[in-house]
């Protein structure tokens, strides 16, 4: 088969659409004939060297992926070939054919096209296990999601926003932060031209915010705890601003808050807390409102997987809103 290899770590140029061998079908998985993955900022790292994939997972990259079930291993029960799926993977998301564990697979929601359906494992899966299952955010609560017209930010303000959740985000453009009004963010607020911090005690009267999540990490460790509510819950996904920053313990302890630091790739498959388990979660409770519409996948632009470098040229240069997909037919 072909896919998106790495020559040395490097910038995008160093991507390549080559051949590799076929993935093998272990025991609990399915094999799925990829028609479309999505591009992601773990995606980027590993490229430049920086987030090696866990043991045992494939080198190649791409965390989530639509497409057909081809092949179906030992033990696998409840799916079959020529299944429509979308599934969260560990990587080898960018090729044309990928092994998946059973239970990291979710049938393609009925009313999304199968290459559009690869923009929703990823997202789905970290907003709700971050923002509802780890910091449990309910109706009635202030949430802050940095980023909000990234993949991840979209997905959180539509999720906070249908939980009954007063929703706050930032972002770099006009045009970004219209996008993010749209989906249902409350105050959107331009981290180029406002402090976020004083904006969210303006319009919170000083209370702050319930929940946190961020993507910078460092970099807005101290503002994000500052920004916290009493009893307020900063989760922290991502470290685009930098992995080491001090923390003011004291001002954490006054508030009663909390901070916490996860990671969905290198979460075991199955097992509590396990991705298997989160999928199930989404399934059950995500999965319905995509069918109706009420949530939705946002795609900024589709290209063809031999083009991955150009994609990550574009979330780079931060010029999406949303997710950039690659196809496989293209």
């Amino acid at each position: 088969m072909r896919a998106v290899t790495i020559s040395e770590p490097g910038g995008p140029e160093v991507l390549e659409w080559a051949e590799v061998p076929d993935p093998v079908c272990g025991p609990g998985e399915v094999v799925v004939d990829v028609a479309a993955t999505a591009v992601n900022r773990a995606d980027l790292l590993q490229r430049q060297g920086f987030y090696p994939p866990p043991p045992g997972g494939s080198d190649i990259l791409g965390l989530e992926c639509s497409g057909l079930i081809s092949e179906v291993g030992e033990g696998v029960t409840g799916w079959s070939v020529g299944d429509e799926v979308c599934a969260l993977l560990s990587g080898g998301g960018y090729a044309e054919r990928v092994a998946v564990p059973a239970g990291q697979l979710l049938p393609r929601p009925s009313g999304v096209e199968l290459a559009t359906a690869a923009a929703l494992p990823e997202v789905t899966c970290t907003v709700w296990s971050n923002v509802f299952l780890l910091a449990g955010l309910r109706r009635g609560d202030s949430f802050l999601v940095h980023g909000g017209s990234s993949g991840i930010g979209t997905m959180a303000i539509q999720l906070a926003a249908r939980a009954g959740a007063r929703v706050f985000t930032t972002a770099g453009t006009a045009q970004k932060l219209d996008a993010c009004r749209e989906l249902g963010a409350e105050v959107a607020i331009n981290y180029r031209e406002e402090d976020f911090v004083e904006r969210i005690r303006e319009e919170t009267d000083g209370a702050g915010v319930d929940v946190v999540l961020d993507n910078m990490g460092a970099k807005y460790l101290g503002r994000n705890v500052e920004v916290l509510a009493t009893g307020g819950r900063l989760v922290s996904i991502g470290f685009q601003g930098g992995t080491k920053g001090e923390l003011d313990l004291g001002a954490l302890m006054r508030k009663r808050g909390s901070v916490a630091a996860t990671s969905l790739r290198f979460r075991p498959a199955t097992g509590p807390g396990g991705k298997a388990e989160i999928v199930a979660a989404v399934l059950h409770d995500v999965w319905p409102d995509v069918e109706r519409g009420v949530v939705r996948p946002i795609v900024d632009r589709r290209l063809p997987m031999s083009r991955a470098a150009e994609a990550h040229s574009v979330l780079e240069a931060s010029e999406h809103i949303g997710k950039v997909l690659l196809l496989t037919d293209s």
